[in-house]
């Protein structure tokens, strides 16, 4: 049958989803100073389909190369670093062609290197584990129909505020005094791009040789074009690493441009900021934040441009794998689900600490050069395989 009935409705149902939210989009730039909101959400629903459709989840990429020996799909997160570190070149020259002054580029996710850095890359890694994805994997695995992603983002929230509790004393005794580091400072744009390729081809080459299990890059090509099998191949299949990871570094670098660096905690951390504002919790001002490059929560009563981006994702991605028919509710018990708000506090209170998470820290992060991104990178990557050694992802 060229198309059945069920594959018809569900299409047309994800289809209504995808109207709805440029309907939103359209809604909200006919109002008066509407903002960034308009585009935050449609670089959302950009990345919620690249994200659902390509199984873009960082969790899921280590795990599998990590338990199963499939490497293949970490390749996307190379690939998007690579692509994205391009796009961010180019318009950090339109803004800071001279880079042996002390200036940083505007906005960019560039932090402090030291311990606590460390300490919350680990903490998120192991909190990937338990909760079985990082923050965006989360929001758009929700999309799919992963309910354990309830309690992990309850937990997140809970690890923000904890976070904001314990950042004082972090940031008064290693992070006011530790160096932000941005390589282009040393190596110009031309060199920083070269170092960059260099270390991820090598990541790219240890990670081949270790997938002794890896699945093909390249799917079989169509051997004839019918809708069928192009339907199959846009919204059945999984996307090739390399195409997902390509899109992603060029959505990250448009919503650089036309917004602010990708990243998906700023409403996260604002919410739950601003429920500790309102309840006179914590202490009276957050030191040193308003200094700081990365996915900053401000007090605010209202959806951010963040917000926005993360309705787009959650919306995108559940149409996406309607339509695939990718779509099923997960099994939520007691057992998993106090795993999965132990997970996400871990994720909420390394993100804080850390200024990000795997999307604003890692991937924002290193392609905008920052050794603060890499960083992330090894010790996050680091905090998942002691958890999956541990067999936290079974619990």
């Amino acid at each position: 049958m060229l198309w059945t009935k069920a594959e018809k409705l569900k299409t047309l149902f994800a289809g209504i989803v995808i109207i709805g939210l440029l309907a939103t989009a359209y809604f909200l730039s006919s109002k008066e100073n509407p903002g960034n909101a308009p585009i935050s959400l449609m670089i959302g629903v950009s990345l919620g389909l690249l994200l659902e459709r390509g199984r873009f989840c960082f969790f899921c990429i280590y795990r599998e190369g990590i338990e199963d020996k499939n490497t293949t799909p970490f390749l996307s997160i190379l690939v998007a670093i690579a692509s994205g570190s391009i796009g961010y070149a180019v318009i950090f020259g339109q803004f800071l062609p001279d880079t042996s002054r002390d200036s940083l580029p505007p906005a960019a996710h560039i932090g402090p290197v030291s311990w606590p850095l460390v300490v919350a890359a680990l903490a998120f890694g192991i909190g990937m584990s338990l909760s079985g994805a990082c923050i965006s994997g989360h929001l758009y695995r929700i999309g799919q129909g992963y309910l354990r992603a309830i309690p992990a983002l309850i937990g997140v929230l809970t690890g923000f505020v904890i976070a904001f509790l314990t950042w004082n004393w972090l940031y008064l005794r290693a992070i006011a005094d530790a160096p932000t580091i941005w390589l282009p400072h040393t190596f110009g744009y031309a060199g920083s791009i070269l170092i960059t390729f260099v270390a991820l081809i090598a990541i790219a080459v240890f990670a081949i040789k270790k997938g002794k299990n890896s699945e093909a890059i390249r799917s079989q090509p169509l051997q004839v074009l019918t809708f069928k099998s192009i339907y199959k191949k846009v919204v059945s299949e999984r996307w090739s690493p390399i195409t997902t990871g390509a899109l992603v570094g060029i959505v990250g670098t448009f919503a650089y441009l036309r917004v602010e660096p990708l990243g998906v905690t700023r409403q996260l951390s604002t919410t739950a900021r601003t429920f500790m504002e309102d309840r006179n919790i914590g202490p009276d001002s957050i030191l040193g934040l308003d200094r700081m490059a990365g996915c900053i929560a401000v007090v605010s009563e209202t959806i951010t441009n963040n917000g926005w981006l993360a309705i787009g994702i959650i919306g995108a991605s559940f149409a996406a794998a309607l339509a695939g028919g990718r779509f099923k509710l997960s099994k939520l018990t007691f057992k998993n689900s106090i795993a999965s708000l132990l997970g996400g506090i871990l994720l909420g209170w390394g993100s804080m600490t850390a200024l990000g998470c795997t999307i604003g820290v890692l991937l924002s992060g290193t392609q905008a050069f920052a050794l603060s991104g890499w960083v992330f990178f090894l010790f996050s990557f680091l905090g998942v395989w002691l958890g999956i050694k541990a067999k936290l992802h079974k619990i």
